[in-house]
């Protein structure tokens, strides 16, 4: 087996498996504290804070005209859940990359491989299900 389409299937499986559990388990409408504020900021185009947070507001704007869900709350929260999901890919291909520069060379063979990546996919799936993340 080719070990780069090993690699990048197992780079796919991370980023789905906690996709799929970010999308179970996403807030349906507004829920506590700012989150309201930037919501609607988002959604107006307004400033909801001094900072203002443009970029999550232009992205906010951009997730609340999406046609395929009806309540717009769902919509801008889905941000955190496409950027979640990311962030636990790139934590899978980091972890790949500082493993195979700390052993200096790149997988061989199939057993290496697949030592090297399951460890990669445990630490992503560690941030993935962890309290704080």
């Amino acid at each position: 087996m080719n070990l780069k389409l090993l690699h990048r299937i197992l780079a796919a499986v991370v980023f789905f498996i906690s996709l799929y559990v970010y999308l179970a388990t996403v807030q349906p409408t507004v829920s506590f504290w700012d989150c309201g504020e930037f919501i609607a900021a988002s959604y107006y185009l307004q400033v909801p804070h001094p900072p203002g947070t443009p970029f999550f507001l232009i992205l906010g704007n951009i997730f609340s005209k999406i046609p395929f869900v009806e309540n717009i709350g769902l919509k801008v929260n889905l941000i955190s859940v496409f950027s979640s999901a990311f962030a636990v890919l790139f934590l899978y291909l980091v972890a790949v990359k500082l493993i195979n520069i700390y052993k200096g060379r790149k997988p061989e063979n199939l057993s290496d491989a697949i030592v090297t990546y399951l460890a990669a996919a445990i630490g992503a799936f560690s941030l993935c299900f962890s309290d704080t993340f």
